[in-house]
């Protein structure tokens, strides 16, 4: 690789990194964000997020070095500087009872990741992740009873705005090792600093009484602090090139520190027809108080079957102790959430060399998610479908090595039952991988 392209990605990482610290828009738009931090993302690059997001069991597939995040005991089998950037489009149709679908689109840098060999079996990875996205905006509208000046001491009603909005989220910046012991178990850990800024708002207005003053709520955080990952690998050989792999990771409890802002704010809506707010008239309260957040405990399991360079099966199974999550001196009032992924890989020929097709990696996924979220006694589930391609891209160099790696996934999340808001999504990942021969000596005879 051309010093030239090393100094492109260089240039890249800090602009990536800059924009994701300086972030403060939403990022998803879904009114399920609002409980808790927001959405969580497990840290999976789109490799694993086309076989349904199954990765705890998954080092190398395809013969391609695999940045996975999500069990760092996989760095041990990368043997070539691996670069890993790509990007993420999701949209988003939402339903309610009586209330025709709403859509919405959001786009943003998906992942920043690097890793380097350090040795035979084990490798240095670093990079830059989301942890959770915050990102809705809605309103109810009701008829509500008044009895004032305006209608000559009378009962009667008007129109009361309830407005919801919310934006922001965690990103996570992590820097891991992973390491083989023995032929058979593979050893890995990261140290994360989750960091970010969320804002949630909900106001009251009523745009039939232009004098009467409205109130808004304001409520954010900035927040950062430490988190640990670990993992686990093991092995069994089955015949030549065929194995199974056990594999566990897990996310330690852990804690950020947090600055929170609540402000109660009073203004009245101009008199044009368009209902903008004016400046506030006053604020009643406005507090700043510094806490904690407790991150909860996530275990991972997974199984793989693969023959090496043909193809992988394998499926995983999460559990997250999100009853635990608390913000400030409060709980967050979520439940612990489970999920279940199955997913594989097939590459029909990868020694091909007259077929392009032949060498493409193929990837089918479906997961199973009992969220953490329970809206009045109902629990919020998401399932989805997901399928993936590894599209590599030929080139005249022996020592690099470049694929294009997609997934879609189309899912649900939510139901009409109980008046609730069903969410009908459909997520594009991509990113660009890179294999390269980097640091190494060259000996001359």
């Amino acid at each position: 690789m051309t010093n030239y392209t090393k100094y492109f990605f260089v240039v890249l990482f800090s602009a990536t990194a800059l924009s994701s610290i300086a972030q403060t828009t939403a990022t998803t738009s879904s009114p399920y964000s609002k409980y808790g931090i927001g959405d969580y993302e497990d840290p999976l690059l789109p490799q694993s997020r086309g076989m349904g997001g199954m990765g705890v069991a998954t080092n190398k597939t395809g013969g391609f070095n695999d940045i996975n995040v999500v069990n760092p005991a996989a760095y041990s089998y990368i043997t070539l500087t691996t670069i890993d950037v790509g990007a993420f489009a999701g949209f988003t149709s939402l339903s309610k009872t009586n209330i025709g679908p709403q859509t919405s689109s959001n786009f943003r840098l998906g992942h920043l990741a690097f890793a380097v060999p350090v040795s035979k079996r084990s490798a240095l990875s670093f990079g830059l992740l989301p942890y959770s996205n915050l990102g809705y905006s809605y309103r109810q509208v009701i008829s509500q009873p008044i009895n004032n000046q305006y209608s000559g001491g009378k009962d009667t009603s008007t129109v009361a705005n309830y407005k919801y909005f919310g934006e922001g989220g965690l990103s996570k910046a992590y820097i891991g090792y992973g390491f083989g012991l023995g032929k058979h178990i593979s050893l890995g850990f990261n140290i994360a600093y989750v960091f970010g800024n969320e804002k949630q708002v909900r106001s009251t207005e009523f745009p039939e009484l232009l004098n009467i003053l409205n109130t808004k709520v304001e409520n954010g955080f900035s927040a950062g602090g430490l988190n640990y990952d670990y993992g686990i690998q093991y092995t069994i050989d089955v015949n030549e090139g065929s194995r199974f792999t056990l594999g566990y990771s897990g996310s330690a409890s852990s804690n950020l520190n947090t600055t929170s802002n609540f402000v109660v704010s009073h203004y009245t809506l101009s008199s044009d027809g368009t209902n903008t707010p004016n400046i506030a008239r006053d604020s009643t309260r406005n507090e700043q108080t510094h806490g904690k957040i407790n991150l909860p405990m996530i275990n991972r399991f997974g199984i793989t079957y693969q023959k090496d360079n043909k193809f992988l099966i394998g499926v995983d199974y999460k559990m997250g102790q999100w009853s635990t999550l608390t913000m400030g001196d409060a709980n967050a009032g979520l439940h612990d959430n489970q999920s279940l992924a199955i997913g594989g890989q097939i590459t029909p020929n990868i020694n091909a060399l007259s077929n392009y097709w032949a060498v493409v990696d193929y990837r089918v996924g479906f997961k199973y998610d009992k969220t953490y979220i329970n809206v009045n006694g109902n629990d919020i589930n998401q399932y989805a479908g997901t399928f993936g391609l590894g599209l590599p891209i030929p080139n005249d160099r022996r020592t690099s090595f470049y694929k294009i790696n997609i997934s879609a996934e189309i899912g649900r999340r939510g139901n009409l039952e109980n008046n609730l808001v069903r969410e009908n999504y459909y997520n594009f990942h991509i990113g660009f991988t890179i294999n390269d021969k980097w640091f190494q000596k060259y000996k001359f005879d």
